[in-house]
């Protein structure tokens, strides 16, 4: 019992090096370990926002579930302290492999299950436990390669563990992401992790541990390690597996840019989908007619210059270049990777029209809501063909400020129209929204048509798509002053699919779909989307 705590209370290890020595290995371990723990937190939270949905609901449970769990962690460890080295190497391997296979688990319940929420609560839980037993065995062993008051140990301690997380927070998104991809950034994070523990309590520790407790490390950071390098050989195999299990067997183009991952099916113009973050943006079959719906209202007017906001498929585009009197079109787009791919890819180029190579288009690499900010003139139409409204991370760009910016932006005759979601599916999103353009200063008047593939928010596709009911696109069109009444007449140069009296139908609709006492969604008072 003696020897028990005095090796709780420092200075009883054996050690190959100088205690200071063997000290500052152990805040290294810390801060290696603390980066790593970052880098899984936010591979929980990139992952979850894009196979789930809804950014600020993901990352609340994340670290929600995660701070609850260390807690549990940290007391767990208490049972732990007469073996701190041992019991600080096992759970340094186990967190490597949990945490270094959280992102192609969570993938994979996506692509094969359809649901990924279990898993990423699970994952939170066990990372969080594991993380949250780290501290405390780490301050057993650091009193023991050094005296070293308590207090003085936990400075140090969480010096290095906050370093390590401010090294691991800036290398995820800079390094980890560009260069690796989110699956075998996770994995050579877990390697990385399981070799840093190991080597701490191997190398420094070595003396203080059983022939069997040496070996029963060696072999579980050797297994975990040889686990995570065979994963990351395959994970290209994988990926494909999985996107074919969520996109069909014509994935033609995958690729993850620095806002999102772009996936491209179909082998031609007719069954081609794009597809943004997991979510069907652009059906062949069926895109005609929102983006008819969408422009052609909004054109019966004055229109030589035209601002479209997204819309980097060049499929608005088309529809705005059908009319010959205007003279100027520019395209704000945040991610120019879509851009690049809607003027290269033939099946995608063809279907906009090659609209992207017209002299009279200028494409703008920018955030629509920054861009907004500085004077470039007076446009006639501003279209807002933007991320669904649904989405947390668009919510900025449905916001009272944001139509304030855009009716600074229009000209005096000037008209705006809004993709505002699903009418019929989330009739609470859209009248926020509509509330909003009010808010921003202009009068909007609401109308809707239908389509297949209603939404282009929707999960992705899984060979039901020919089945599904016909739901609907929901539109606001605004103008400074009084409602503008443009909405009523199928404009534009014979258009496939709409039809004046279907405009009317759907403003009728809509006006009667009202939702009373809503409020617009503010920067200041974020209003967060939810389905009435």
């Amino acid at each position: 019992m003696i020897d028990q705590q005095m090796s709780l209370r420092g200075g009883a290890a054996r050690l190959p090096v100088r205690p200071r020595t063997g000290r500052l290995l152990v805040l290294a371990a810390v801060f290696v370990c603390a980066a790593c723990g970052l880098v899984y937190e936010l591979e929980l939270v990139a992952l979850a926002s894009y196979l789930i949905g809804d950014s600020v609901t993901q990352a609340s449970v994340v670290l929600s579930v995660m701070v609850f769990a260390m807690g549990i962690g940290s007391l767990l460890a208490k049972r732990l302290r007469c073996r701190a080295a041992v019991g600080f190497g096992m759970i340094e391997a186990a967190l490597a492999l949990i945490g270094g296979s959280s992102a192609l688990v969570l993938y994979a319940s996506f692509a094969w299950l359809g649901d990924s929420q279990y898993a990423l609560v699970g994952f939170s839980l066990a990372i969080g436990v594991l993380i949250g037993a780290e501290i405390p065995l780490l301050m057993t062993l650091i009193q023991r390669v050094d005296r070293q008051d308590a207090g003085g140990a936990v400075a140090d301690l969480f010096a290095a563990d906050y370093v390590g997380a401010l090294v691991g927070g800036l290398a995820f998104p800079f390094l980890l992401l560009p260069m690796l991809g989110q699956l075998t950034g996770a994995l050579f994070t877990g390697a990385v992790n399981a070799a840093a523990g190991g080597a701490l309590v191997l190398w420094v520790f070595r003396r203080d541990l059983s022939a069997r407790s040496r070996w029963l490390l060696v072999l579980a950071n050797v297994s975990v390690i040889a686990v995570l390098a065979t994963a990351t050989v395959l994970v290209d195999d994988f990926e494909r597996a999985a996107r074919r299990a969520v996109y069909g067997d014509q994935v033609r183009v995958a690729v993850q840019t620095g806002v999102q991952e772009v996936v491209v099916t179909g082998t031609d113009r007719d069954s081609l989908g794009l597809y943004l973050d997991g979510r069907l943006r652009v059906s062949a079959r069926d895109e005609y007619r929102y983006h008819e719906a969408l422009v052609h209202p909004a054109m019966n007017g004055p229109r030589a210059r035209v601002l479209i906001l997204g819309g980097g498929d060049g499929l608005a585009a088309r529809e705005v270049l059908r009319y010959g009197d205007v003279r100027a079109v520019t395209v704000v787009e945040l991610d120019p990777a879509v851009t690049r791919l809607a003027r290269t890819d033939p099946a995608l180029s063809e279907l906009n029209g090659h609209a992207l190579r017209d002299p009279r288009l200028t494409l703008v690499g920018a955030d629509a809501f920054p861009w907004l900010r500085a004077d470039h003139g007076r446009y006639d139409v501003v279209i807002s063909d933007l991320p669904d409204p649904g989405i947390t991370a668009s919510t900025k760009l449905y916001s009272a400020e944001f139509y304030g910016l855009v009716a600074e932006a229009l000209a005096p005759d000037g008209r705006l129209v809004v993709h505002a979601g699903p009418l019929g599916a989330r009739p609470q999103t859209f009248w926020t929204v509509e509330a909003s353009v009010r808010a921003g200063g202009l009068a909007a008047r609401p109308y809707r048509v239908t389509g297949r593939y209603a939404g282009f928010a929707a999960s992705p596709d899984r060979g039901g798509g020919e089945d599904r009911e016909r739901e609907d696109w929901g539109f606001l069109l605004a103008a400074a002053g009084r409602a503008p009444q443009a909405a009523l007449a199928a404009g534009g140069p014979e258009p496939r699919s709409l039809r004046g009296r279907e405009l009317r139908e759907g403003a009728r609709a809509a006006a009667e779909a009202r939702l009373p006492g809503l409020l617009p969604s503010t920067l200041i008072h974020p209003r967060y989307w939810e389905d009435a």
